[in-house]
């Protein structure tokens, strides 16, 4: 069973334990509903399962170019008690910059902010200072007056054999940027 599914590609929310593909096995309060987007990476194949239940598309740098990644967006989670959703593949290439959103990041106020251009000037940064460069861009088109949640998460994929890493306080000072 790749990637923690059920071999058949779907999981069923909330009747499974929690993994980073699943992730709660706590049963909603009645009328709630959680929109999320949860990953989980074959280390060897370079492949994520992803489950996209009512999120913002994730968006994907690739060799200077930014795009959104067309996975299906299902329904959030507790809309449909006991619906299955979707496992989808997204194959990783080494050099890749995967970037997961909240729709704070684009959407009511923060709309004005071209993210894709913002991610893409954000290139050669470490993800770590990433988060903070897009974090910032919206409070300032914001007027540090968010209305909704604005999180993000940023994956590097470097891909190939496992290898040794060298860090200070989680971070690879070879990867990183220049201090500023």
């Amino acid at each position: 069973m790749p990637c923690g599914t059920d071999g058949a590609g779907t999981w069923t929310w909330p009747t499974r334990p929690a993994s980073p593909t699943r992730p709660s096995s706590r049963t909603p309060r009645p009328g709630t509903s959680s929109p999320a987007s949860s990953s989980e990476i074959d280390l060897r194949s370079g492949t994520a399962a992803v489950v996209n239940a009512g999120h913002t598309l994730p968006l994907r740098l690739r060799e200077g170019r930014v795009e959104e990644i067309g996975l299906l967006v299902e329904p959030p989670f507790g809309v449909v008690a006991g619906r299955p959703f979707q496992v989808q593949a997204l194959p990783l290439e080494p050099g890749d910059r995967i970037v997961f959103l909240t729709d704070g990041m684009l959407e009511r106020n923060a709309a004005t902010l071209d993210v894709a251009a913002a991610l893409a000037a954000s290139a050669d940064l470490h993800p770590r200072e990433v988060v903070h460069e897009l974090g910032a861009a919206v409070l300032q088109a914001t007027g540090g007056d968010l209305r909704d949640d604005a999180t993000m998460l940023c994956l590097d994929w470097y891909g190939g054999p496992p290898r040794g890493r060298t860090t200070e306080y989680g971070a690879d000072p070879g990867l990183a940027s220049a201090p500023v």
